[in-house]
């Protein structure tokens, strides 16, 4: 059974920065699409960035510049670097996961927080 379990938000002030990590258990993350979305309150869950298997990456434009995803493939984690973060930015923050080779992301974390103030 894959488990995907977030860790590494928090609050903080507009411009600092968070990391969060995801470890993932029962998958090898080296052969998997992941990615980070992310659901501020009252709207839906959007899809910011994902590592593919080759290890390239994509960014929704508004994260672009200031988010960085990356893996590690020994520890089985993936990360989200944010950096320059704005009030826009508060969110819960969701890990997830391709199981197949086709579709969509249909393994998830909890979740975890992230709150940035003016």
């Amino acid at each position: 059974q894959v488990r995907l379990v977030e860790s590494g938000g928090g609050s903080v002030q507009a411009g600092g920065s968070l990391r969060l990590s995801c470890a993932v258990e029962g998958r090898a993350i080296s052969r998997s699409v992941t990615a980070w979305f992310r659901q501020a309150p009252g709207k839906g869950r959007n899809l910011i960035a994902q590592i593919q298997w080759s290890g390239d990456t994509d960014y929704w434009d508004s994260v672009k510049g200031r988010f960085t995803i990356s893996r590690d493939n020994v520890k089985n984690t993936v990360q989200l670097q944010m950096n320059s973060l704005k009030p826009e930015d508060t969110a819960v923050y969701y890990c997830a996961l391709k199981s197949g080779l086709s579709g969509g992301y249909d393994i998830w974390g909890q979740g975890t927080q992230v709150t940035v103030s003016s």
